[in-house]
């Protein structure tokens, strides 16, 4: 028998965030709202998800906060 599978971590785009200055890049931007989990996939099809989070990013550097 053959079965294929994955797991990994994932994030959602889940559109614009809020003006900020980034305390690490010290920039202001908009920053990106996204929702992060990891997730169970078997023969591509999405099984199980857990630890789900949301929080938004800087799009220049990549610095997170929890939203």
């Amino acid at each position: 028998m053959f079965f294929l599978f994955g797991f990994g971590t994932k994030q959602k785009p889940l559109g614009a965030g809020q003006v900020r200055t980034c305390p690490r890049c010290h920039n202001t931007t908009e920053w990106m709202r996204l929702r992060q989990f990891n997730q169970f996939s078997l023969f591509f099809i999405p099984i199980a998800r857990w630890k789900r989070r949301q929080f938004e990013a800087c799009g220049i550097c990549g610095a997170s906060i929890t939203a």
